[in-house]
C-alpha cells in the first residue's frame, strides 16, 4: 500500500481563512493531495489522501507551522487515492452545528476518554452512550447500546436533545463521531446546556479501531467515510453486521445514493436491490424523468417501464 488517507483537525484561530485556503489549495495540489480542507476562522478540518511520500510531507509542513504543530493525524493505509479531486473552502465553521451563541471547544468541551477508558464506559449501565453522527452513518454501524438520535444532518442534534431532554440531564453521558471534531462542539454544548458529566472519546471512532488495547471491540458494522472508500472496518475481535437493506432489511453494508438527484438519499442496497427499484428509494424516485441509474445504465424506455410495473405490483401487495 504506497498511499495513505489523513484525518484530522484543530481549533485554533486562523485570521483569514480565505487567503489560506487558496495558498494551502495551491500547496495540496503541489503534493499531489487529493481530499477536501474546510478552513474557517475558528480552525482546520481535513482529510486528505496521496502517496506516503506525499502525505509525510504535508504532515511535516502542518507540524512546522505554530498553529497546527500539536494537530493529531489519524492515517489509515490505502492502495489509492480515496478522493477525485482536491478542495479547500472558506467556510463560516468547521461542523455546521448552527447555534446562535456558539461553542468554543477551547473554553468548554467534555472530558476526554482515552479508547479504554470509553470501552469501560460502554459498559456501564449507568451512563449513556450518545451517537453525535447522522443517522446513515449510525444505520451502517455504531458502538454496541449506543442511542441513536433521529436526524439527518448534525446541524439538527441540539433541537433532538433538547425534545428528549429528560433522558439525559440527571446521567452520565459520553458522546462519539468519526475522528471526534463534532465531539468537541457537542460534548461543550451539552455542558452549556446544564448536563453535568459528559464525556468525549478522544480520538473519534477512527482511534479507537486502531487502539491496541481496544481493537475496535463493542463496535458493530463499518464507520462510514467521507470520501471514495464509504467504509472502513472497525472491530478486529468480533465483527456484526448491522446494516440491514433498504428494501428487504436483509444484511447489508453496501451504501448507494438514490438516483433522483432531486432526493439523493443514502440507502444501503444491494446490486440486486438498486437494479430491481431502478436505484431509487421509492417508485416515485425510480419513475423520475431525471433518474441517474436509467441514463447511466442506457435502460431503454421498454425495460424502464416493466421494471416500474413490477415496482408498483410490490409495492401494492
Amino acid at each position: 500500500m504506497d498511499y495513505q488517507v489523513l484525518l484530522y483537525y484543530n481549533y485554533t484561530p486562523i485570521e483569514d481563512p480565505e487567503e489560506f485556503a487558496k495558498e494551502h489549495l495551491a500547496f495540496c495540489k503541489e503534493l499531489g493531495l487529493k481530499g477536501r480542507i474546510l478552513v474557517a476562522k475558528e480552525g482546520i478540518n481535513g482529510t486528505v489522501s496521496g502517496t506516503v511520500d506525499a502525505t509525510n510531507a504535508y504532515m511535516d509542513h502542518m507540524h512546522a507551522d505554530r498553529r497546527f504543530q500539536d494537530t493529531y493525524f489519524k492515517v489509515d493505509k490505502a492502495q489509492g487515492h480515496a478522493f477525485k479531486k482536491m478542495h479547500v473552502r472558506p467556510r463560516e465553521e468547521l461542523v455546521a452545528l448552527h447555534l446562535d451563541d456558539d461553542v468554543d471547544p477551547n473554553e468548554l468541551t467534555g472530558k476526554y476518554l482515552e479508547p479504554s477508558e470509553f470501552k469501560e464506559a460502554l459498559q456501564d449501565e449507568d451512563t449513556i452512550v450518545i451517537d453525535a453522527r447522522n443517522d446513515y452513518e449510525y444505520d451502517l454501524g455504531h458502538f454496541r447500546g449506543a442511542v441513536r438520535p433521529d436526524i439527518r444532518t448534525f446541524r439538527e442534534l441540539p433541537q433532538w436533545i433538547q425534545d428528549n431532554k429528560e433522558k439525559f440531564m440527571d446521567k452520565k453521558v459520553v458522546t462519539y463521531c468519526t475522528g471526534g471534531i463534532r465531539c468537541e462542539k457537542f460534548s461543550g454544548w451539552l455542558l452549556r446546556e446544564g448536563v453535568k458529566d459528559v464525556g468525549q472519546l478522544h480520538g473519534g471512532i477512527a482511534t479507537y479501531g486502531k487502539d491496541p488495547n481496544t481493537r475496535g471491540e463493542l463496535w458493530d458494522g463499518k464507520m462510514y467515510v467521507f470520501d471514495e472508500r464509504i467504509s472502513v472496518e472497525i472491530n478486529d475481535v468480533d465483527k456484526h453486521v448491522v446494516g440491514k437493506d433498504w428494501f428487504d432489511g436483509t444484511p447489508c453494508e453496501r451504501y448507494v445514493n438514490c438516483a433522483n438527484p432531486a432526493c439523493n438519499r443514502q440507502i444501503l442496497a444491494s446490486e440486486e436491490n438498486q437494479a430491481k427499484h431502478l436505484g431509487g428509494c421509492c417508485y416515485e424516485c425510480a419513475a423520475s424523468e431525471d433518474n441517474l441509474y436509467v441514463k447511466r445504465h442506457q435502460i431503454s424506455a421498454e425495460e424502464r417501464d416493466a421494471r416500474l410495473a413490477q415496482i408498483k405490483e410490490e409495492a401494492a401487495v
